[in-house]
């Protein structure tokens, strides 16, 4: 478990549910042995509605890890680009943590998506506001047989997820009054000459926005 999950109001939230939900289940069995089924029913149901609102909580938490509050426009990386080859070039990442990777492209464009989660005013009581996260880089062909045909690189920029908020709320249309998952949320610019962007994400999507070389 990470620092931050392991402080995340959602998780404490979640852990203190699930334990009240475990004493409830367990005054519940009491109630049984000493022969009082209304009180077990009672009990017992309540525990496990506390326990089953516990993992929801849990599942969010967890899901929510690496998505970065959105708040206004902001820079989300930095993109260094430079030619190496026909239709190839360098790119590397420098995000928002400072963490760089560079990735070997093919193609005459550089590409880039990302996931934003926007979450209603019901999640926005537990705290929950709009996320994003950057999802992939890819390298794109002008020429559509070529995008058909020619070689494809494709990188992921985001963690390996235990659990996916978009898939899960892709397949569950009741999370729809406290989420919404915006999907192909992408930018996309030449690659012509060595140049710097800034990759900026808004609640509307991305951009990107060539730094001026400095003189």
């Amino acid at each position: 478990m990470t620092p931050g999950l392991a402080s995340s109001p959602l998780l404490i939230a979640a852990s203190a549910l699930g334990v009240l939900g475990a004493l409830m289940v367990l005054a519940g069995l009491f109630a049984l042995f000493g022969l009082h089924p209304v009180r077990f029913v009672v009990r017992t149901l309540v525990g496990l509605l506390l326990l089953s609102l516990a993992a929801t909580i849990g599942a969010i938490a967890v899901g929510v890890q690496g998505y970065q509050a959105l708040t206004r426009e902001e820079i989300a990386a930095r993109l260094f680009v430079r030619p190496t080859d026909s239709q190839r070039f360098a790119a590397t990442v420098r995000f928002a943590n400072g963490r760089e990777e560079t990735f070997d492209v093919a193609g005459d464009e550089i590409y880039v998506d990302a996931h934003i989660l926007k979450w209603k005013s019901l999640a926005n009581l537990l705290g929950l506001h709009t996320a994003y996260e950057l999802n992939r880089l890819a390298g794109r062909y002008r020429d559509i047989g070529q995008e058909r045909s020619a070689v494809r690189t494709v990188y992921s920029l985001g963690p390996d997820r235990s659990i996916d908020l978009f898939e899960i709320r892709q397949g569950n249309a009741f999370l729809a009054p406290l989420l919404d998952a915006d999907y192909g949320s992408a930018t996309f610019v030449p690659v012509t000459r060595p140049a710097e962007w800034e990759l900026r994400v808004s609640t509307t999507g991305l951009m990107m926005r060539e730094v001026s070389p400095r003189r």
